[in-house]
């Protein structure tokens, strides 16, 4: 009986054993922020939603309190919660306590929610180490996770939509609209000023 429960282990591929993390990050726009960790080897998804506020099922044009955000869902045995975190802030301006790059306000700071314990000493390890290798004092802080509300479905894969939407350059395909807001809040020239060659690109 032990040789046939072990023959049937060896049988099963070692990717069914693969375990899955979630994380909860948020960097301004979370259409950015999920483009930018979607290309990350080993996430399986990234959802735009809100998080951090006390109202319940806040959306778009009401989630006062709440900041932009998402829930990671990523493969531990391909990157650890640690080297996701340390992608995430260098995709991102961790100087910056007022919002992030064009877009002002709460909604918008940046912040690591960590799930357990673990994910904590983790995300504080990571900051340790920016403020080390920037030389200067990180402003998204750690804040233990609360509710995690799923944004409204035109917001999950903005970046990939083909929907023509209005923008201030006149009307444009949303992938392009999206690409034209990015560089307009100068997202990618900030992230680049602020951690040079250890920016994160994909």
């Amino acid at each position: 009986m032990l040789r046939i429960a072990l023959a049937f282990c060896l049988l099963i591929p070692a990717t069914a054993y693969a375990k899955t993390e979630k994380a909860i990050l948020a960097g301004g726009c979370f259409w950015c922020v999920e483009s930018d960790l979607e290309s990350v080897k080993g996430v399986k998804s990234v959802v735009s939603g809100y998080t951090g506020g006390a109202s319940q099922n806040p959306t778009y044009e009401d989630h006062e309190g709440h900041t932009e955000a998402v829930e990671v869902t990523f493969d531990n045995s391909v990157i650890s919660y640690q080297t996701l975190l340390e992608k995430f802030v260098r995709s991102i301006d961790v100087t910056d306590a007022g919002g992030q790059f064009c877009d002002r306000g709460n909604a918008y700071k940046s912040a690591i929610y960590p799930l357990n314990a673990d994910q904590k000493a983790a995300a504080k390890t990571v900051i340790a180490e920016a403020e080390a290798l920037l030389g200067a004092n990180i402003v998204t802080p750690v804040i233990s996770a609360s509710t995690f509300w799923v944004a409204e479905e035109y917001h999950q894969d903005y970046y990939k939509g083909t929907n023509f939407v209005l923008t201030r350059a006149g009307p444009k395909k949303q992938s392009n609209a999206y690409k034209f807001y990015r560089q307009s809040c100068g997202r990618d020239a900030r992230v680049k000023e602020v951690w040079g060659a250890n920016a994160f690109s994909h």
